[in-house]
């Protein structure tokens, strides 16, 4: 048996910190974002926001302390209401990541104002009553940590984060032989450290990977140990022990289920329901998958060949076609980003 603890989700790739990589470990105010990306919340309501363009981590404290009091469960054409709070055109936002604050239930938002050089990052809270409002990023206090060395001018962006017991868990590519990578940095930062590289078997591809990038994970339990459940694209899911997770070293995930290829996994949850546990999986193509984590512990690695689908099985939820974000919301609720029609809506709805 395992239980859930915290998500990530995002769709780019990482340079990983090195040995003795900076860390802001007195808090400032007033973080100098140049990009916001993926997001992870950890203790004290504090929201992790990856920096590509600076090739940071910063944790934000975002003073969302007290319990959401809303009952709004549909916020309808939420790109338009966050470009309208913002003064700008929708065509001009660009949604990168949804997370909840696990201790209020409120959902936040990193995104772009405008496209390009003149691109801006920003970081959007949704009130209690459904209406999106900007984090000002001058007034809030933070710490940061560096990812990548200080002399490697590569762009760095960031797949996934989740903080797991104490840790941040990243996960990416790097430029080095074992492109796939994984890092643990200790929170409160003191420092960065060296990734290790990610081997899988891609059951689409017939064989052992070394550079394909995880697009989604969950952190989860299994027997009291912390372990990963990531999705890569054409879509290998892979069980990762955080044990194994040594900086500099090699670890290998073990493929449990293929679920289709031509795909790209967008986001992923696991939860349990009536004693069993399920991940629920959105993605491009495939629609939102529940899979079945039944035996998870016992898998067996797929290591052939596979056309189409093997392993864990699952079943698609139909009613949540066009999703393109989601997050826990409790233990039995899930935010949904997706498109209905040629509208972004967020809904809080009933895990299926």
């Amino acid at each position: 048996m395992f239980r859930s603890t915290r998500l990530i989700a995002g769709a780019a790739l990482l340079a990983v910190a090195g040995v003795g990589a900076a860390a802001e470990t007195t808090k400032k105010v007033g973080p100098a974002l140049k990009s916001a990306g993926t997001l992870a919340f950890g203790p004290d309501n504090v929201l992790f926001v990856a920096d590509s363009e600076s090739r940071m981590i910063y944790a934000l404290e975002t003073g969302d302390t007290k319990p959401a009091g809303n009952a709004v469960t549909k916020v309808e054409k939420l790109d338009e209401q966050i470009a309208s709070a913002l003064g700008i055109a929708a065509d001009q936002l660009i949604i990168k990541d949804l997370k909840v604050n696990p201790a209020t239930g409120r959902v936040f938002i990193s995104a772009a104002r405008g496209k390009g050089a003149d691109a801006a990052p920003v970081i959007v809270k949704i009130g209690d009553d459904g209406k999106p409002a900007e984090l000002d990023l001058k007034k809030a206090a933070y710490s940061s940590v560096q990812i990548g060395e200080a002399t490697d001018k590569k762009t760095v962006s960031v797949t996934g984060m989740a903080f797991v017991k104490g840790s941040l868990v990243l996960s990416g590519v790097t430029s080095q032989e074992w492109d796939s990578s994984l890092q643990t940095i200790a929170y409160p930062f003191t420092a960065g450290n060296k990734g290790s590289g990610v081997e899988i078997f891609h059951g689409a591809h017939g064989k052992y990977e070394t550079k394909a990038p995880i697009y989604a994970f969950a952190a989860f339990d299994i027997a009291g140990q912390s372990h990963l459940l990531a999705s890569y694209q054409c879509t290998p899911l892979v069980k990762i022990s955080l044990s194994d997770v040594k900086p500099g070293e090699k670890v290998k995930g073990l493929t449990v289920a293929e679920l289709g290829n031509r795909n790209k996994p967008l986001d992923i949850v696991v939860y349990t329901q009536d004693g069993k546990e399920f991940a629920l999986l959105a993605n491009s193509t495939r629609g939102v998958m529940k899979v079945a984590l039944a035996g998870i512990d016992k898998a067996e690695e797929i290591k052939t060949r596979i056309n189409d689908k093997a392993g864990l099985t699952y079943s698609t939820i139909k009613e949540l076609e066009g999703t393109q974000q989601l997050d826990k919301v409790g233990a039995d609720k899930v935010a949904v980003l997706r498109k209905v029609g040629t509208n972004l809506n967020l809904e809080i709805i009933a895990l299926p």
